[in-house]
């Protein structure tokens, strides 16, 4: 057997069925890796060695008694950093929430915990999931475990680092325009960002809160799909929640992908789009239509206007979430104000980093009287012609494919003189935000210079199985040499 913590979930949890190994023995085993590599690597803000190896002896417990247990039984995973689980420092990496305990637990991290999962602690991230790179954490820089002179990708860029360096066997993200797909991209892993409203975002820090999404990244698809069976469905904490049932989506992993119609936008293809990159999407393309899937181009007119309907759309609902950290409810207080007013400019001054700061100004900016109609109110507009492409091409295709990112990993400093180049970054996978359609990320090859490179495939609302049919489909014929980062 490989090491344990080589291990996918999926087969994790099959050697704690089979007795083959304990959860504390596996999450002991986690713990020394984290210790001995996650210097290099750097994702982890927190980790819970107390509290995670007491999960772990609570499983071993139940499973020792006979008590029913589930596929999550025993796994050790990670959380980003903005996902709340009661008692443990929750900080959304900014030294606004520095040393911010909360009080009660996110509906997703309950689930796990319900479904007797083992938290290893609080990954890194970009401050309040402001970023496509994770240089924006007020703590610390996370690094691509495929090459540590470049980035991880964004925003869940520790919770993308900690599945590829092998330092958890799973973990959540969240996807606000991207930054689930966009990092498992980076670090060559599979990133899930569901339908909106599929799962629960009670607990869960808002950015942008008609964009934000948590979803699962792991190493395989199924991984995502185990996941996703657990966090997913109704939650009557969130009013945004979709009141349907979940269906259990491994038999959906397990079904041939054949006998589909997979589009292709023909915008993805364009200017900006990395040879590398383009070479291995379009290998991809023809092995899933060498499955026996039909591939038909499809038009997505208005995915042009895409960035900039995000950045007035988030930018304003940021504006407005963030508003509540002001030094006298909650988290940071500048010891040095004076009064009422010099307490709100020093402490929110003092306690968000830069680009928090550049997206509040231009969300109360595009939200002011004036400029309201003419920036958010057309953005909202813009949106919905995003949303009538997508419905048009679903009318022609099963699920759409593409890339997930322009480029491979860029190397750090590489785009923080220019905020538009970055947020370019996110191209391929923001417009799928703005739709509320469900959208995966998952390996497709590799650049000239050996970093990882990957394929988005997309399906239509609530269509999750369609989504898991393709992924895993494509993962089973895909060949990638079974390469692992060396750390």
């Amino acid at each position: 057997m490989a090491e344990i913590t080589e291990l996918s979930l999926a087969e994790l949890s099959a050697a704690l069925e089979k007795k083959e190994t304990s959860s504390e023995q596996v999450t002991q085993a986690y713990l020394s890796r984290i210790e001995s590599v996650d210097p290099k690597v750097g994702a982890y803000l927190l980790v819970d060695d107390e509290g995670a190896l007491k999960m772990a002896r609570e499983s071993d417990e139940r499973r020792a008694a006979g008590k029913a247990c589930g596929p999550l039984e025993g796994v050790p995973v990670a959380l980003k950093d903005i996902i709340l689980s009661f008692g443990v420092r929750s900080s959304a990496a900014s030294k606004i929430l520095e040393n911010f305990i909360p009080p009660y637990e996110s509906t997703v991290a309950a689930r796990l915990r319900e479904a007797g999962a083992v938290f290893l602690g609080k990954v890194n991230m970009d401050e309040f999931a402001m970023g496509s790179s994770t240089e924006n954490s007020a703590f610390q820089k996370t690094r691509n475990p495929w090459d540590q002179g470049r980035i991880p990708g964004g925003s869940s860029g520790g919770s993308a680092a900690a599945v590829a360096a092998d330092l958890c066997a799973g973990a959540l993200g969240t996807d606000t325009g991207g930054s689930i797909r966009q990092p498992a991209s980076h670090c060559g892993i599979v990133g899930l960002k569901p339908t909106y409203g599929r799962v629960s975002r009670y607990g869960v820090m808002a950015f942008a809160s008609s964009l934000d999404q948590v979803g699962p990244m792991g190493k395989s698809v199924e991984d995502c799909a185990l996941m996703f069976n657990t966090i997913g469905g109704h939650d009557a904490h969130d009013s945004t929640s979709i009141d349907q049932p979940l269906p259990d989506f491994m038999p959906a992993c397990r079904k041939e992908a054949k006998g589909l119609k997979i589009g292709v936008p023909k915008q993805y293809f364009g200017e900006g789009l990395g040879p590398d990159v383009e070479k291995a999407v379009k290998a991809a393309i023809a092995t899933i239509e060498g499955l026996g899937n039909e591939i038909v181009e499809v038009d997505l007119p208005h995915s042009e206007y895409a960035v900039a309907t995000y950045y007035l759309i988030c930018t304003a609902e940021a504006s407005s979430n963030l508003a509540r950290y002001d030094g006298v409810r909650y988290g940071y207080r500048s010891p040095e104000s004076k009064d009422l007013m010099s307490l709100y400019l020093k402490s929110r001054s003092e306690g968000f980093g830069p680009e928090v700061k550049r997206r509040i100004m231009l969300g109360t900016y595009c939200l002011s009287a004036g400029y309201y109609d003419a920036y958010y109110k057309k953005a909202q507009q813009v949106r919905r012609l995003i949303l009538d492409d997508f419905t048009k091409a679903f009318e022609k295709c099963d699920a759409i494919v593409g890339p997930v990112t322009p480029t491979p990993a860029f190397k750090f400093g590489e785009k923080t003189e220019d905020p538009l180049e970055m947020y370019l970054s996110d191209i391929y996978t923001i417009s799928v935000n703005l739709a509320g359609l469900p959208g995966i990320s998952l390996p497709c090859g590799f650049s000239h210079d050996g970093l990882p490179i990957g394929l988005q495939v997309i399906a239509p609302q609530l269509a999750e199985e369609t989504l898991f049919q393709v992924a895993a489909g494509f993962e089973r014929a895909c060949d990638l040499g079974g390469r692992r980062p060396a750390l």
